[in-house]
């Protein structure tokens, strides 16, 4: 009998499981037809270096921006609902002309400000095979799931051809969790009380101002860690048209998504506290903004801004769990609450980067053999 329990059991899994494919296939329809048609394109482009190049940077440059604007502009974009796409937009979009102009003449031509100038990632691709074409559909599918991965592993990991940088910026990346995490929860553990007290009301007019301010910062450093995620299938240094090429395609992927209002994955944001509230949004960039400008500054490694980013969110929505409130029971159930979401964005983050280990296994000899060494298998 208990037998027979557990088959229908499995059962009702596997259909509910069945279901939900179709349930998304049905929904999903136009967008899956999209994806089709770009992996059709990768396929028949790749042996052609100069079209592969281009094509190879134009999606990564929408599945990046799109994936990791959660963490830049989702805030931004979250507290200023009330205002046109359009200005929002010209204001961002400047900020990014401003911070790459800025690189491409200071680096005679490199718009990733040095980020790319690490052993294992100086050279630009001579060829190119289907899976690096690939990486940056997978990350369009991802984050169509709301999953915020670690475009820094999925898309840099790719060209990698040297394990020790793959390590490197892993071990930067973790690190940069563990930073934030402690530091949003002393920043907000402190200040919560100030802040409970202080966002009550309609916020005064200069708020907007600060936000504004902090948002630029941090979209400028951001530009500075993760350009080189978008610049990885381009020359190393851009002559004057491709360097037209490069910001107008981006700048104008940024309008879209402007429009889109940040598109699905913007719930990532939108479901932790209080992040509507142009003063708790301010705070989220300022604090973001002073940890990446620290790493920024301390090597040129590449490093994941995601895993940055969700640590960061995970101390804050952990810190105001335990501050809260006074009744035992309640912050109970805060508490669980801030552990669920944190469990859940270090989950969907992990995949991006258990997928993008297997593809630089894949399609990078000296990177196998260096990790298959490591472990004695050769």
């Amino acid at each position: 009998m208990a037998k027979l329990k557990d088959q229908n059991i499995n059962q009702d899994a596997l259909s509910k499981a069945s279901y939900a494919l179709f349930d998304f296939t049905k929904k999903e329809r136009s967008f899956l037809i999209i994806i089709c048609i770009l992996i059709s394109i990768a396929g028949i482009i790749t042996p052609y270096t100069y079209l592969a190049m281009w094509f190879g940077f134009g999606l990564a440059a929408y599945s990046a921006i799109a994936n990791d604007s959660i963490q830049t502009i989702g805030t931004f974009i979250a507290s200023n609902q009330n205002r046109k796409w359009y200005w929002l937009w010209l204001f961002m979009g400047l900020v990014f002309v401003g911070t790459v102009t800025f690189s491409w003449i200071t680096y005679d031509g490199d718009v990733s400000y040095q980020r790319l100038m690490v052993p294992g990632l100086e050279k630009a691709p001579e060829s190119f095979v289907f899976l690096q074409l690939a990486a940056p559909i997978v990350l369009l599918v991802l984050t169509r799931l709301r999953m915020p991965v670690s475009t820094t592993f999925l898309l840099l990991n790719v060209f990698t051809y040297k394990a020790g940088t793959i390590v490197d910026v892993m071990m930067k990346s973790f690190v940069g969790y563990a930073l934030a995490f402690v530091l949003a929860i002393a920043v907000w553990f402190i200040l919560e009380k100030f802040v409970e007290n202080y966002l009550k009301g309609k916020a005064s007019p200069i708020w907007d101002v600060f936000q504004w301010i902090t948002s630029a910062v941090l979209w400028s450093v951001w530009i500075m860690q993760d350009a080189a995620n978008i610049a990885v299938f381009l020359p190393r240094q851009l002559g004057l048209w491709e360097f037209v090429g490069f910001t107008s395609f981006i700048f104008l992927g940024l309008g879209f998504l402007f429009y889109m209002k940040g598109d699905r994955i913007q719930s990532v944001v939108n479901e932790k506290t209080r992040v509507t509230d142009v003063r708790a949004a301010t705070l989220v960039d300022l604090v973001y903004a002073v940890i990446l400008f620290y790493f920024k500054m301390a090597n040129n490694i590449p490093m994941s801004t995601t895993w940055v980013f969700i640590g960061l969110l995970a101390g804050r929505e952990l810190a105001i769990a335990i501050a809260k409130s006074k009744n035992v029971e309640k912050r109970r159930v805060n508490i669980f609450r801030a552990l669920y979401l944190t469990r859940k964005d270090i989950f969907k983050a992990s995949i991006g980067l258990v997928v993008s280990l297997v593809l630089a296994l894949i399609i990078n000899e000296g990177v196998r053999k260096e990790f298959l060494a490591l472990f004695g298998l050769i």
